[in-house]
């Protein structure tokens, strides 16, 4: 394992970096681990229609930047009290996406410095039943790349208002905000750190934990030049970070305990133009070719079915079923 240090604060680097280190840096034994801190901004899931996720005229107004990532999820805010972790390792036969085996070493540098946290949920770490690390993952070619926020000393107060969080995804956990649940880590360390300490005490003890020395892996100019062309291909455009949403008559939305599923068609003499589904669930495939195989069909259940009897849908929506995707298409709402 080893660490490649990152000290810029700008969220379309730092996305690019991560995504340039999990798809192409050699995985030598181990792998790498990566700590960064980002300025004000929302990263998104990489299933998730942005334009509905966030709290445009506050993000406009805060110079807060949107940014989407290749994990799935819903949103987090960043910023500069808060601290990030990636970690990229082999996927050692993964079957499904496993939080816990990827996160065990945070949780274990977590403890070491007196906080009593747990993986709770589906993807949250908690103190005191308070989320302060939400974590998502995506597995590729043999790869698998974990990571999270740490909520060090974030403002609660601009994350509560620059996210749109739905309205059953808050009853569905008692609370009446997002600021009522979640908490930051400084509070309950025994120690008066600052965040950049705090980073370097998680360093050392994820590699305590880990038996190992802490060793570098220093980018190369050309792996820096490969960043920046993401940046300016991809990250940085309007295009990646918000998407264009289709044309639709039809919106079908339903929470389960997997996460939420948003299904908007464009239905056309009985025949399905056009498919794009949205949601904060996760999944190791593109949904861009569950939402392929759904075009050109009638819109009725016993073609929808017929569609999708060879497609294992969990492995595009996760722990949500064929059932439950159903209900999504079928059940539709204003």
């Amino acid at each position: 394992m080893k660490y490649i240090e990152n000290h810029s604060t700008d969220p379309h680097y730092n996305l690019a970096f991560e995504e340039y280190v999990f798809k192409n840096l050699p995985l030598e034994e181990g792998g790498y681990v990566l700590l960064w801190r980002n300025g004000p901004s929302i990263i998104i899931g990489k299933n998730q229609n942005s334009i509905e996720e966030i709290n445009m005229e506050f993000v406009k107004e805060n110079n807060i930047h949107v940014v989407r990532r290749v994990t799935g999820g819903g949103a987090v805010y960043h910023d500069l009290q808060n601290v990030n972790f990636s970690f990229i390792t082999k996927a050692e036969e993964l079957g499904e996406i496993d939080f816990k085996t990827y996160t065990i070493p945070v949780l274990r540098a977590l403890e070491s410095l007196g906080i009593p946290c747990e993986l709770s949920g589906r993807n949250d770490i908690t103190i005191d039943g308070k989320k302060f690390s939400g974590i998502a993952q995506s597995v590729v070619k043999g790869r698998v790349l974990n990571h999270g926020t740490l909520l060090f000393n974030s403002e609660l107060e601009v994350l509560s208002k620059a996210l749109n969080v739905k309205r059953d995804k808050i009853e569905s956990k008692g609370v009446k905000s997002v600021a009522s649940r979640v908490t930051n880590i400084k509070p309950y360390l025994k120690e008066d750190v600052d965040v950049l300490e705090f980073r370097d005490l998680i360093l050392d003890n994820i590699f305590k934990f880990l038996n190992l020395p802490i060793e570098k892996y220093e980018l190369t100019e050309e792996d820096k030049n490969a960043i920046q062309k993401m940046v300016d291909e991809r990250y940085g455009t309007w295009d990646w970070n918000f998407g264009k949403s289709p044309k639709f008559n039809y919106k079908g939305y339903q929470r389960f305990a997997g996460g939420g599923v948003e299904v908007r068609l464009q239905v056309e003499k009985g025949l399905i133009e056009e498919c794009k589904i949205y949601g904060d669930f996760f999944g190791k495939g593109d949904i861009a070719v569950l939402e392929e195989k759904l075009k050109g069909i009638k819109y009725n259940e016993e073609a929808v079915e017929e569609a999708l009897k060879d497609i294992a849908v969990g492995d595009y929506l996760g722990r949500i079923t064929k059932e439950e995707f159903f209900l999504c298409l079928f059940n539709l709402i204003d």
